[in-house]
C-alpha cells in the first residue's frame, strides 16, 4: 500500500517534512489501539480483553478495549468523526459498514488489504457480497448468523419427507403433518409490531427473489413473484396456532413438540439442547434433556418457484478501520483478531457467531472446526460438535456463503432499513392472510404504500 494511503486519513494538508516528524515522534511514544466493541457484559468483554492482551505480547502494541453501548454506536461514531477522535478499529453490525464507507468515517483500502492478505477465498462468499464497497469491501467480515428453518427431522423421515429446502418442500410437509392441536405444521410470525415478523418475512421474500429496492433505489414488487410468496405464507399461517405469534410463541410450541417447523435465528440451539433453564424444551419431563435437538435438523439457505438458487437471511459483524487508525498497526490487529485470535471472538457466543472465515488456506477448515468444538449454553454448557450432527454444522456454517439481505448488494440498505421499519409489509400480509383483499391488490397495496416511503 502507498504511503499516501498511510497518511490520507489525516484531515487537512500538512507539508510532507511535517508529518514525517509528526510519524517520528509519535512512534517515540508508546504505541497503543483504541478498539470500540459493542460485545460490552462482562464476560464478552473478557474475552476480548485477552484477545488484545495476546496481541501485545506478540507485537508489543497495546490495545485498549472499549465498550460501547450498541445502540449509542451510530451517534457516538459521527461525534467522533466530526472531532477527528474516532478508535482505531470498530466491531460494528452490518448496518453501518456502506454508510460508514460512503461518509469517510472507513478506511476501505485498509479492510481490503487484510481481506486480501488473509486470503479472499477463505471467506465466506455472501459475507464479501454484503461488505462489498468500491471493488474490495467496507469493512472485514468477522462472524455472523443466518435465520433458519428448525424442522422435525425424526417426523420428516418417518413420513419420507425431503428437507425443507424449498416452497414445494414445507408446502408438502405441511399438509403431510398439520393435524392440530397434536401437532401444527407450522408456527409463523403474524404479530405486525414485532420485528420477529419483519425478519421472518424478508427471509421469505428473499428465498423467491423478492426485494422492494434496487441499484437505483425503490422499485416495484414483481406481481408474479410476490403473489407466490404471499399465497405460500398464508398456507403457512393456516397451519399455525391462532392468534398474534411472534418468537416466543414459535419457540415454545415447538419446545413442546406440538409443531413441525418454525423460523428462527440460530440462538435456539443451545436451548434446543437443554442448556438454557429459562428456556426449556418441554417435549420430555426433564427440561435439560438433548433429546429435542436430536430430533431436529435446520435449513438455512431457502428457495422459492422463482428463485432456485435460494437464500438465506443474515446478520453480520465487522471490525471497521477507520481513517483516524494507526492503519498499519490496526492493520496488524485486524489480521490477528481474524487468525490467531479469531477463535476468542467466536467464543464470545458460538451460536450466534458463526466463522466467517471457515479456514486458511493451508488449513480450510481449521475456523470452522474450531467453532464446533466451542462450548455452548448458559446453565449448562456442551460443545456444539456434542449436540448436532456434522451435517447439521455444515449446514450452519454454508448459510453464510449465500447469506443476504434487502439492500445490501445495491447499496440500498438504508432504504431497504426504513420500508422494514416501517411495517406496512407486516401489516399488509396479515391483512392478506386475514382476507381483506386478494394477492394482486395487496401487491399493488404495497407497492403504493411503499412508494411513499422514499
Amino acid at each position: 500500500m502507498t504511503s499516501f494511503h498511510r497518511i490520507r486519513g489525516l484531515r487537512g494538508s500538512f507539508l510532507i517534512a511535517s508529518a514525517m516528524t509528526v510519524g517520528l515522534a509519535a512512534m517515540a511514544e508508546a504505541q497503543s489501539l483504541r478498539f470500540w466493541t459493542t460485545e460490552e457484559q462482562p464476560e464478552r468483554l473478557a474475552r476480548q480483553e485477552q484477545m488484545a492482551a495476546d496481541f501485545q505480547e506478540m507485537s508489543g502494541i497495546a490495545v485498549e478495549v472499549i465498550p460501547v453501548t450498541e445502540s449509542e454506536l451510530g451517534t457516538r461514531a459521527t461525534a467522533a468523526f466530526a472531532a477527528g477522535d474516532l478508535p482505531d478499529v470498530i466491531y460494528h453490525t452490518l448496518q453501518y459498514a456502506l454508510p460508514w464507507a460512503e461518509a469517510g468515517i472507513l478506511d476501505a483500502e485498509a479492510a481490503t488489504e487484510v481481506v486480501e492478505d488473509l486470503g479472499r477465498d477463505t471467506f465466506a462468499p455472501g459475507a464479501l457480497d454484503m461488505a462489498s464497497f468500491e471493488g474490495g469491501v467496507a469493512s472485514v467480515p468477522v462472524d455472523g448468523w443466518t435465520q433458519m428453518i428448525v424442522y422435525r427431522k425424526d417426523l420428516f423421515e418417518e413420513n419420507g419427507l425431503e428437507p425443507p429446502t424449498t416452497y414445494a418442500n414445507v408446502t408438502a410437509a405441511v399438509e403431510a403433518l398439520h393435524n392440530p392441536p397434536e401437532m401444527y405444521g407450522f408456527v409463523a410470525a403474524t404479530k405486525v409490531d414485532d420485528n420477529f415478523m419483519s425478519q421472518v418475512l424478508e427471509h421469505v421474500f428473499l428465498a423467491n427473489g423478492v426485494s422492494p429496492v434496487g441499484p437505483q433505489g425503490l422499485q416495484e414488487l414483481d406481481e408474479a413473484k410476490t403473489v407466490e410468496v404471499l399465497e405460500f405464507y398464508k398456507t403457512l399461517v393456516e397451519a399455525s396456532p391462532p392468534g398474534d405469534l411472534f418468537w416466543k410463541q414459535s419457540r415454545e410450541v415447538y419446545f413442546a413438540g406440538d409443531a413441525a417447523m418454525i423460523i428462527w435465528s440460530p440462538f435456539i440451539l443451545d436451548e434446543l439442547a437443554g442448556l438454557r433453564d429459562s428456556a426449556p424444551p418441554t417435549i420430555t419431563d426433564d427440561p435439560t434433556s438433548s433429546e429435542l435437538a436430536s430430533k431436529t435438523g435446520i435449513v438455512t439457505n431457502f428457495a422459492g418457484p422463482s428463485n432456485s438458487e435460494g437464500a438465506a437471511w443474515a446478520e453480520m459483524n465487522l471490525f471497521g478501520i477507520t481513517v483516524d487508525a494507526e492503519i498499519d498497526d490496526a492493520i496488524d490487529f485486524v489480521k490477528f483478531s481474524m487468525e490467531d485470535g479469531y477463535m476468542n471472538t467466536l467464543a464470545i457466543a458460538p451460536e450466534g457467531k458463526f466463522p466467517i472465515r471457515r479456514g486458511t488456506a493451508e488449513e480450510p477448515s481449521r475456523f470452522a472446526d474450531g467453532w464446533a468444538g466451542l462450548d455452548v449454553g448458559v446453565d449448562r454448557k456442551a460443545p456444539l460438535g456434542d449436540l448436532y450432527s456434522a451435517d447439521m454444522i455444515e449446514q450452519i456454517v454454508g448459510g453464510l456463503d449465500v447469506a443476504k439481505r434487502w439492500g445490501v448488494e445495491d447499496g440500498q440498505l438504508a432504504l431497504a432499513s426504513k420500508i422494514v421499519n416501517s411495517q406496512a409489509i407486516n401489516r399488509l400480509v396479515r391483512e392478506y392472510v386475514d382476507e381483506a383483499r386478494s394477492a394482486e391488490e395487496t401487491v399493488a397495496m404495497m407497492n403504493e404504500e411503499l412508494a411513499a416511503i422514499e
